[in-house]
């Protein structure tokens, strides 16, 4: 199949094909919804938080607060999203991207049960099998974290 001849994405992408794209599952997959995405160069994905978060039973009781490590590992999820549907693949070929580098990580804002966090991803380069981002989450517009992120492929 050549560039040309490949299907666009479709808009949004829900959960079920999130669920296609991704190996992680509840309680553990922190992306909703794709809205956005440019093949090989962004992506922005939505992760509605709610009170019903398994972490805030701990993290924390009375003050409930994203931690700053998930909203990380939800823009980890939002760039292996956009690798994937960037990638021409055979159907039965789903290699994994695992984290291996977080670089200039910054937590501007707290997250809270209510907010919806738009998780904006660029691809920076993709070589050998490993892809540098570029990644913002955001609430209202408002930058809440921010990194640098090193993903590379690895076999099952």
């Amino acid at each position: 199949m050549t560039e040309s001849s490949k299907a666009p994405v479709e808009l949004p992408v829900d959960v079920r094909r999130i669920a296609e794209l991704l190996p992680h599952r509840y309680p553990f997959l922190l992306v909703d919804r794709v809205i956005a995405f440019e093949p090989g160069k962004r992506l922005t994905a939505i992760k509605n938080v709610t009170i019903n978060e398994h972490f805030f039973q701990g993290h924390f009781p009375g003050n409930p607060v994203m931690p700053g490590v998930l909203i990380l590992e939800a823009l980890a999820q939002a760039s292996g999203i956009l690798v994937q549907l960037s990638q021409e693949q055979l159907p039965d070929a789903k290699p994994l991207y695992y984290l291996v580098k977080i670089d200039k990580a910054r937590f501007a804002k707290i997250v809270r049960p209510g907010d919806q966090l738009h998780l904006e991803v660029e691809q920076k380069r993709m070589v050998m099998r490993m892809g540098q981002f570029v990644c913002q989450a955001k609430v209202n517009g408002e930058v809440v974290a921010s990194a640098e992120m090193l993903c590379a492929e690895r076999g099952p």
